[in-house]
């Protein structure tokens, strides 16, 4: 009987044993399910925690930012005075109703004459809108003489007569061109020959041309990068108007404005006096 008791006891306190181990000691499944939730959590929290330092930060310098431009306008604006394109309707309705193609007789209704139409000018063939400065383009203003019309060789010559207020700039590089006030000259010692004499017109005419281009690009670039101006269109042939007629000599203004051969022959032998150089290029030998 003794040994039976024995017997019986000892498996009852393994299995209170096994029992009391299972019960304090996770399993592997149960534990990896722990850390998948713990990992979950923790990843959440940090993205809620980045999205909201994100929101702070630029809250933050929105509000530098506005307080900044406060102060400094002394309390006209909030914006530094920056009005993007798309905040002013004129040009938010320009865009939507795309670019306009006008003839030059068409143009001529946008002269600023019609309180109900906008003002416009071209330059080069690209129309601009000028309606924010009537008291300047509009009737009795001093650029009165460039709405409704495209005057590029006006802009170039400041010739205003009403023959020189077109767009075509054919002949301009003329007022470039020095005028021939010497009945001989001489470079380097030398007379100039017929051939030195053309060669030196060819470069003269090109960069006489270089100069028209460049003042016509001036023009247009201060047009197109103006806050208050801004682009509407580009002038078309207009096939049923008549031509504009024969291309017109400089003004007299412009006449008087050309340099003088004399002139010039002066300022290159200052030059190349002080910078030990020749007058002219040399060409084969001889000044060009």
């Amino acid at each position: 009987m003794s040994r039976s008791k024995s017997n019986l006891t000892f498996p009852r306190q393994r299995s209170t044993t096994k029992s009391t181990t299972s019960g304090n000691s996770p399993t592997p499944s149960s534990a990896s399910a722990n850390q998948d939730k713990t990992t979950s959590k923790e990843s959440k929290t940090r993205a809620g925690i980045s999205l909201t330092d994100l929101v702070r930060t630029l809250t933050t310098l929105l509000a530098v930012s506005l307080s900044l431009s406060y102060y400094l306008t002394s309390g006209d604006s909030l914006t530094f005075h920056y009005r993007p394109w798309f905040t002013k309707p004129t040009q938010l309705k320009a865009w939507i109703r795309g670019p306009l193609l006008l003839t030059p007789s068409e143009l001529t209704l946008y002269n600023g004459t019609d309180p109900l139409l906008p003002i416009y000018l071209a330059l080069n063939g690209t129309i601009y809108d000028v309606s924010v400065a009537p008291q300047t383009y509009g009737p009795g203003g001093s650029y009165h003489v460039f709405a409704g019309r495209d005057a590029t060789r006006a802009f170039v010559t400041g010739c205003f007569d009403l023959q020189h207020l077109r767009g075509e700039v054919k002949g301009v590089e003329r007022m470039y061109i020095p005028v021939e006030d010497l009945e001989e000259e001489e470079g380097e010692g030398q007379q100039l020959t017929r051939g030195q004499k053309k060669v030196r017109r060819e470069q003269e005419l090109r960069e006489a041309r270089r100069k028209v281009r460049a003042e016509v690009e001036r023009w247009s670039s201060f047009y197109a990068n103006s806050e208050k101006y801004f682009k509407v269109g580009r002038v078309v042939v207009d096939t049923n108007s008549k031509a504009e007629g024969e291309v017109p000599n400089l003004c007299e203004a412009a006449e008087k404005a050309r340099p003088k051969r004399s002139q010039l022959n002066k300022q290159r032998a200052e030059a190349g006096k002080g910078s030990g150089k020749p007058v002219f290029k040399p060409k084969n030998g001889k000044p060009v």
